[in-house]
C-alpha cells in the first residue's frame, strides 16, 4: 500500500523568496513523497524576481507560485510546519498541533545582490532534502 504525501508548509514574512524557493525545492524533491506549500506572516504579494532567477538556474521554475497569507491554510493539516524566518512555529501552529515544527534561521536575501540569493538558495536546498528525507524515513 502507497502512503499519501506528507504535507509541508513554508513559512516567512513576505512570501516572496525564501519560503517561495523552498516550496519549489520541496515539490521538486519530494515527488511523490511531499507536497510543499509556502506562506507569509504579512505576504507581500509577489515572488521575488531575483527569488525566481535564481531558482530557475537550477532548473525550477517558481514563477507561477503567488505569494500567499498564513490565514490562507489550515495547519492543523500539514505534517511539518517549517518557519525560515523569525516567525516562531508555536506561534502559529495551534497547541494541539502534532506535525512537525522546525525553524531554520535562514538569512533574508531581499535588498542583496544575485550571489544573495544563489547562497540563500543552497541552503534552503540542502535543508529541504534533509526534511524530505526524514518525512520518507517517517512514513
Amino acid at each position: 500500500m502507497e502512503s499519501k504525501p506528507k504535507l509541508v508548509l513554508f513559512v516567512c514574512v513576505g512570501n516572496s523568496c525564501r519560503s517561495q524557493m523552498a516550496e519549489g525545492f520541496g515539490n521538486h524533491y519530494g515527488q511523490g513523497k511531499v507536497v510543499a506549500f509556502s506562506a507569509g506572516t504579512a505576504p507581500s504579494g509577489r515572488v521575488h524576481p531575483l527569488a525566481i532567477a535564481a531558482m530557475r538556474e537550477v532548473g525550477i521554475d517558481i514563477s507561477r507560485q503567488t505569494s500567499k497569507g498564513v490565514q490562507e491554510f489550515d495547519i492543523t493539516q500539514f505534517d511539518a510546519v517549517v518557519s525560515l524566518c523569525d516567525a516562531r512555529t508555536d506561534a502559529l501552529c495551534p497547541a494541539t498541533y502534532m506535525g512537525i515544527q522546525e525553524h531554520w534561521n535562514i538569512p533574508d536575501p531581499i535588498g542583496l545582490p544575485m550571489e544573495e540569493f544563489r547562497r540563500v538558495r543552497t541552503m534552503i536546498e540542502e535543508r529541504v532534502k534533509e526534511l524530505i528525507q526524514r518525512l520518507a524515513d517517517d512514513a
